[in-house]
């Protein structure tokens, strides 16, 4: 073999490598965007105060809250505007007649929004990225390492799970 063929194996192979490794890495980048009504991709830059506080703030609380009068367990969720691509969160479990079971406080960032997800944010807990996901007055806390979830909450409780938005301020 000569050297110029050998150069060339091996800027043939560097260049293929760098293409897998940028391809590799491009997958994992995730650029936040709506679907407009011509179906062309919108990124998402912010969401109007305004409508976070319309759609996105209130107090959530998961199925059990219904039937607190018969002393059913509950957790409860917190959520408020901070700016246009920010939330602040506060999770609190029932705490009556109940020693507290669930509590965390922190901020997400808005990730992206677009019909078939409602609008998504997350925030990084205990080495661990958050979703908090906003569709039809639900919240949905989710994880990809629900153990993660499990941290804030005692008794093999976790934070991942789903809320129902509140008409009425939570009664803690």
């Amino acid at each position: 073999m000569t050297l110029s063929s050998h150069r060339f194996h091996s800027i043939a192979a560097l260049t293929l490598i760098a293409t897998t490794l940028a391809a590799v890495t491009g997958c994992h980048n995730v650029t936040p965007a709506v679907k407009s009504s011509t179906n062309n991709a919108v990124a998402v830059h912010s969401i109007p105060v305004d409508v976070m506080k319309d759609y996105i703030s209130g107090d959530y609380a998961s199925a059990d809250y219904d039937k607190r009068a018969q002393g059913y367990d509950w957790v409860g969720v917190m959520v408020r505007a901070e700016s246009d691509q920010q939330i602040d969160i506060k999770v609190r479990s029932r705490s009556d007649i109940k020693k507290q079971t669930c509590q965390f406080d922190g901020k997400a960032i808005l990730m992206g929004q677009d019909a078939a997800h409602g609008t998504i944010f997350q925030a990084q807990a205990n080495d661990s990225t958050v979703f908090f996901q906003f569709k039809d007055n639900m919240l949905t806390i989710d994880s990809p390492d629900t153990y993660a979830l499990n941290y804030f909450c005692s008794g093999g409780a976790s934070l991942a799970g789903e809320y129902q938005k509140l008409t009425e301020d939570l009664a803690i």
